[in-house]
């Protein structure tokens, strides 16, 4: 009797958290990663920022304002205390609240899936692949 192909694996979705130091170059360098698994009701991120490249982009750039924005897509995941409004929000909601488009430095990027036995591995391969 063989097995499904996917058994034992859940979907998932993630999004790129990109930086974009300056809007009107239109430049962004991937910075983290957001990882959503429903089934478990996982929500996750993992953030790396190179500030080299990112002074390559824009000697100027808020280095640390930057790497605040990053840590606080990471309360976010964690939800609870230093997580803002979304503190309440189940998994699902916290997650497409850090998704939604907006205009600031830090911007997630399209919305992914896949399936994956473990969202936590997932998410380090993906941003060891995509991010670092």
């Amino acid at each position: 009797m063989s097995s499904a192909p996917h058994e034992g694996r859940d979907v998932f979705e993630y999004a790129l958290l990109r930086v974009v130091p300056r809007m009107e170059r239109g430049e962004t360098m991937n910075a983290g990663v957001v990882l959503y698994c429903r089934a478990g009701s996982f929500l996750g991120a993992r953030v790396h920022l190179d500030t080299e490249r990112l002074r390559a982009l824009d000697p100027d750039a808020d280095v640390a304002g930057v790497r605040a924005a990053l840590r606080a897509a990471e309360r976010v995941c964690h939800g609870g205390p230093g997580a803002g409004q979304a503190a309440g929000d189940d998994a699902g909601r916290r997650f497409r609240w850090l998704i939604a488009p907006r205009s600031t430095v830090v911007q997630p990027g399209p919305v992914h899936s896949g399936l994956t036995a473990d969202p936590v591995a997932e998410l380090d391969r993906l941003l060891d692949m995509l991010v670092r």
